[in-house]
């Protein structure tokens, strides 16, 4: 735990500094020059209207409410001790010591523990980071994955996901230089376990790091971790979950199930690493994500690490492909691991079923001909046949080429954020229903 002793042990840590010296005077600080202040005047007042919109972005998975006043409020704390206002910087492992003395590892270190343990990771087998972005937190699982399972059998392991997959797959597959092999999607989005079964019987002399998705990105669909492990059962393995979005309110719905890390009715692992997104769900006013995986994990990784990379700069081996990382972040998230707000996250996650249900309800009985679908009762996306080009434009919906019945339409999705209110909803059909009469 971060005590408030440790917390004011920060504090001093910040005014010695500022009192030392390693803050400029306000004399010495450079002022903008005046060749910037029209533009910079241009730029804000183009953003002042954007607040007002915010609530109308439907067809992307962020949350656009403003954090509680109390993020706020320990955001102003950590600004009294010097986070966020002179260098600090979380280098390496946060589960190791750091060189340095200006980090935030223990803030790091608690919000995963508390975290995972939202997921069923067991407390005494958990390792992880806060990274720079969800798609940072897959390149570190990938990572991860390829190199054990490398070191375990003497030979490259292929990727197996699905089309319905993050396109962030395909970049860090290539960027590890890594063979693709496409499992097929059955209709509701979700890895067909019977085709991922078949193509590593094909290719059985290599491993298989498999990257499942818990909510596709356009349809919602949720690749089935229990179905996925019965088709890998026997073959040398490594699954690695991106749980981008659905990983930050399953935990409070009755899909908790999906992203738990153990089962009751199973012994061993269901996976081995996920990703989270910390700005999707739970409204993190910046990019950054959850990378957790197992303790034991990280020991055989960073064993193979440590033949490519030897930092005795720093005096370990940190097991993270970014050296140095923000500091800011970690502090600020650990206010969403807190009791009292995943409280809120608990409250935010019931709001947004509740509302794609009445989304996905009201389509049904008004719009039958736009062919709605709801991958899944967890889902809080909806795709439909797209709607016109100004419905797109004001509600900023993503869209996407289909095939559908051997027929290709374009479609859009509404992924039902917390900001998406009921009210908003509803403007969103009455919009709808006016641009199909006209």
């Amino acid at each position: 735990m971060v005590s408030r002793r440790r917390f004011l042990g920060y504090s001093i840590a910040g005014m010695f500094t500022i009192a030392s010296g390693c803050r400029p005077p306000d004399s010495q600080q450079v002022s903008s020059p005046p060749a910037s202040s029209s533009l910079k005047s241009q730029f804000l007042d183009s953003k002042m209207g954007l607040a007002g919109k915010r609530n109308y972005l439907l067809g992307y998975p962020v949350n656009m409410n403003t954090p509680p006043e109390g993020f706020f409020s320990w955001r102003r704390q950590l600004r009294r001790t010097g986070i966020g206002d002179f260098s600090y910087n979380n280098v390496g492992n946060p589960f190791a010591e750091s060189p340095i003395p200006f980090h935030t590892h223990d803030f790091e270190r608690e919000l995963i523990l508390r975290f995972a343990k939202n997921y069923g990771f067991p407390a005494n087998d958990t390792w992880g980071f806060l990274s720079h972005s969800g798609t940072d937190s897959n390149m570190h699982g990938m990572y991860m994955g390829r190199t054990v399972l490398k070191a375990r059998t003497g030979v490259e392991p292929k990727c197996y996901f699905t089309k319905e997959a993050h396109y962030s797959i395909q970049i860090l597959r290539d960027l590890l230089g890594m063979e693709s092999i496409y499992v097929d999607a059955l209709p509701d989005a979700w890895m067909d376990p019977a085709d991922l079964k078949s193509k590593i019987s094909e290719n059985k002399n290599h491993p298989a790091l498999v990257v499942a998705t818990i909510g596709t990105t356009f349809k919602g669909g949720i690749d089935h971790i229990d179905e996925i492990g019965k088709a890998v059962e026997g073959h040398e393995h490594y699954i690695h979950l991106d749980a981008a979005l659905f990983g930050g309110y399953l935990p409070y719905t009755d899909g908790k199930n999906l992203v738990q890390f153990t089962d009751s009715s199973i012994a061993e692992r269901r996976y081995d690493s996920i990703a989270v997104s910390c700005h999707k769900f739970f409204g993190f006013p910046s990019p950054a994500g959850l990378f957790i995986t197992t303790q034991s994990n990280f020991d055989e990784f960073n064993k193979e690490y440590s033949n490519i990379h030897d930092p005795e700069y720093i005096g370990h081996v940190p097991g993270t492909i970014t050296c140095s990382r923000d500091a800011v972040k970690p502090a600020e998230f650990w206010y969403f691991s807190n009791a009292g707000d995943m409280r809120r996250q608990a409250k935010d996650a019931l709001f947004i079923m509740e509302n794609t249900t009445f989304l996905m309800n009201e389509l049904l009985s008004h719009f039958p001909h736009l062919n709605p679908v709801r991958s899944n009762s967890l889902s809080n996306t909806v795709y439909f046949k797209k709607p016109s080009d100004e419905l797109v434009r004001k509600y900023s919906l993503a869209t996407m080429h289909l095939t559908s019945n051997s027929e290709r339409d374009e479609y859009a999705h509404v992924m039902v954020m917390p900001h998406a209110s009921k009210k908003v909803i509803t403007e969103f059909l009455e919009d709808m229903d006016k641009h199909m009469r006209n």
